[in-house]
């Protein structure tokens, strides 16, 4: 259960102001159908969290304990500085149509390519190789997402005002560090 949940807290918390979550907000007030656009950043999640836990469990296999001890380590502590920097979406980001694809298959696709290389994708990789558990790892980013961005597409612009976003990316910051200062001194 402790991979579940710290993994939902964290990428709840990293995915707050994030490109993705801003993505969100776009096709929410682009498309103005929340359903289709909910289960498709859910769609896209799992396969993308899929892949990057897996990826995350198959670096356990590759390098040795200490190795890992202080790639992991060094990650988190990255994590923890690269949450506090603000992320806008790009242009490449925000085309999206949904002529060919219709609302759900045109989230399932931008959100997709929009995930590539975030923060919560390689949070996902990093969590999956501290923790031996693919699934609950998985389980958890991908809660920590929706839990972020289905608010996002159901309030829209909103609820963006309203967030200290600071202070959320500071408290996600923190776990990160704190994360990554016990996985160098071995604790956990």
């Amino acid at each position: 259960m402790e991979a579940f949940l710290v993994s939902t807290g964290i990428v709840a918390l990293a995915e707050i102001g994030d490109k993705t979550q801003l993505l969100s907000l776009v096709l929410a007030a682009k498309f103005r159908r929340p359903v289709p656009i909910i289960l498709g950043i859910l769609v896209a999640t799992l396969l993308n969290h899929a892949l990057a836990g897996a990826v995350g469990a198959w670096v356990t296999t590759v390098l040795g304990a200490e190795a890992l001890r202080w790639i992991l380590g060094l990650s988190f502590l990255a994590m923890a500085v690269w949450i506090m920097i603000p992320d806008k979406l790009d242009d490449d980001d925000v085309k999206v149509d949904a002529t060919h694809y219709g609302i759900f298959g045109a989230t399932v696709v931008a959100f997709f390519l929009a995930e590539m290389g975030d923060k919560t994708q390689i949070a996902t990789v990093a969590l999956a190789a501290q923790y031996a558990s693919l699934f609950w790892v998985v389980a958890g980013t991908t809660l920590g997402m929706m839990l972020a961005n289905a608010p996002a597409v159901l309030l829209g612009d909103k609820m963006g005002s309203n967030l200290p976003l600071k202070l959320v990316h500071g408290i996600a910051a923190a776990i990160f560090a704190a994360l990554g200062i016990a996985t160098l001194l071995g604790i956990g």
